[in-house]
């Protein structure tokens, strides 16, 4: 049991680790893309936006935006106006995060990215 207890302590600290020295950002990475990508952002746009907002923002500022951004109960889940995508962005709560990824969009709309 003490085996047990050790090999889960030592995966946990070796994912920490691997998760804050950057390790991770790859995978990261390819999540919010596939998230992106799924919202129906083009694939190329989305590998942009997504390598720039694992850039600037924490892991925490990233769940924010998929929680805040993901339809609730009545909403659309595509096709929805500016109107909707503005509601959705307020619920998010984190002008840093909403900021990172309306620059993103913009910036990988135009190639600047």
């Amino acid at each position: 049991m003490r085996k047990l207890f050790i090999g889960v302590l030592l995966v946990i600290l070796l994912g920490a680790g691997a998760l804050f020295s950057g390790l991770a950002n790859p995978l990261v990475e390819w999540q919010v893309k596939g998230a992106l990508v799924q919202s129906g952002i083009g694939e190329k746009r989305a590998a942009c936006m997504a390598e720039r907002m694992v850039d600037r923002l924490t892991i925490g500022q990233l769940w924010k935006l998929r929680q805040g951004m993901a339809p609730q109960a009545g909403e659309p889940e595509e096709g929805y106006g500016l109107g909707e995508l503005i509601k959705r962005l307020r619920r998010v709560g984190d002008g840093e995060a909403v900021a990172v990824l309306t620059t993103s969009a913009g910036l990988c709309a135009v190639g600047l990215g």
